[in-house]
């Protein structure tokens, strides 16, 4: 297998090298495999970039393979012709922006003058990833990595603040010097009064009942085995107070989990996305999320339900140190948990000084990222 790769590569290289003989055009290009269409943050940039009515083209490629290497054979083919376009554009562009790993970004030997910027899609940080957890029971293998150069080649990393350039540099295996504080384009929309009453209304639509009662809203991590989780959100759910309170579960779009029995005050919600579901959330469940940074930017105050933390120590490992920093109460019983919502005062200094440290205060998110772009344009 590992002989078969390489020539992949050796034969993916050899066709490239002729597409780089193709002109270099004024062309930001933005690459993601995180969704098939456009993302927020994609977007973001983009719409700046088309405000300075400039001759620059700005070309936008997201595909998604969900089940990665268990993917069908269909999937898998027309993923391999996307990979020809992502080539194409990367050959013939100045700028290349991503928000994850891109397997063509890493394994070709690009133009000199490419400039290659990795933003990630995250405003922070919970769980280890990449280099961080080779060889882990939920990381990739050690030979893979080195065999495809995962995550080579880029020039610049992006972190949300200074806090979170350890984690990065960590992941990525690259030096703190290429990591630089911009944060993700997302938090012009967090700030947005605006944005936040567009979107209320939105869900208000769809929810009328929202309106009555204070929003709970839980968020969790995507888990691979999911029995117990099943288990835990009927936990949750058995133990809210629904005379007070509405429970939006908002599930991984990777989860199996069926809807359980659903109760007059409990949403599960797969109309609106996590982010928007902030804009009318009073209180947010998590656990190893990275929501939670988008939540206290929002000054929501954050809860942490880690039932199974035990496993994600072991079979993947946090990037923080869980109990010491998260800003709010930490159980693994529902019931302890919702009694805090309901009877503790929050400590929201406490959140204050988490945000404060993970991500940077800027009004201009979007701005300053093609500020610092613009350079390698013109």
């Amino acid at each position: 297998m590992t002989i078969i790769i390489k020539v992949g590569i050796f034969c993916i290289n050899i066709l490239y090298f002729f597409m780089k003989l193709l002109p270099t055009r004024n062309k930001i290009t933005m690459m993601s495999r995180q969704a098939s269409h456009e993302t927020m943050d994609f977007r973001l940039l983009r719409e700046e970039i088309e405000r300075r009515n400039e001759n620059v083209k700005v070309v936008v490629l997201c595909k998604e393979l969900k089940d990665g290497i268990k993917s069908t054979t269909m999937d898998k083919i027309k993923y391999a012709f996307h990979m020809l376009v992502q080539m194409y554009h990367l050959a013939t562009s100045k700028v290349v922006i991503l928000d994850s790993y891109c397997m063509v970004v890493s394994i070709l030997k690009h133009k000199k003058k490419l400039k290659i910027i990795q933003m990630w899609h995250s405003m922070g940080t919970m769980k280890l990833f990449g280099y961080a957890v080779l060889d882990k029971e939920e990381g990739s293998k050690s030979s893979i990595a080195t065999l495809m150069k995962m995550h080579k080649n880029y020039d610049y990393i992006f972190a949300s603040n200074d806090a979170y350039k350890d984690h990065l540099a960590r992941g990525f295996n690259y030096t703190k010097d290429n990591i630089l504080t911009f944060p993700l384009p997302r938090l012009d929309l967090l700030i947005s009064d605006e944005y936040d009453k567009k979107q209320k209304e939105r869900i208000y639509e769809v929810y009328p009942e929202l309106k009555n009662k204070k929003n709970i809203v839980y968020c969790p991590t995507f888990r691979k085995i999911e029995d117990e989780f099943a288990l835990k959100v009927k936990d949750l759910i058995d133990n809210v107070d629904l005379n007070k309170y509405n429970l939006i579960i908002k599930l991984h779009p990777l989860s199996k989990v069926n809807e359980l029995d659903v109760k007059d005050g409990v949403y599960f919600d797969r109309e609106f996305s996590s982010f928007d579901m902030l804009c009318v959330a009073d209180y947010l469940i998590s656990d190893y999320s990275c929501i939670i940074y988008e939540a206290a930017i929002k000054n929501i105050p954050l809860y942490f339900y880690n039932f199974d933390i035990d496993h994600y120590e072991v079979g993947r490992g946090l990037a923080i140190d869980y109990y010491k920093e998260l800003p709010g109460p930490i159980n693994k019983d529902a019931k302890e948990l919702l009694d805090s919502i309901e009877n503790k005062e929050y400590d929201m200094l406490k959140l204050k000084k988490f945000k404060d440290k993970y991500v940077y205060d800027t009004k201009h998110a979007s701005k300053d990222i093609i500020d610092f772009v613009w350079k390698f344009i013109k």
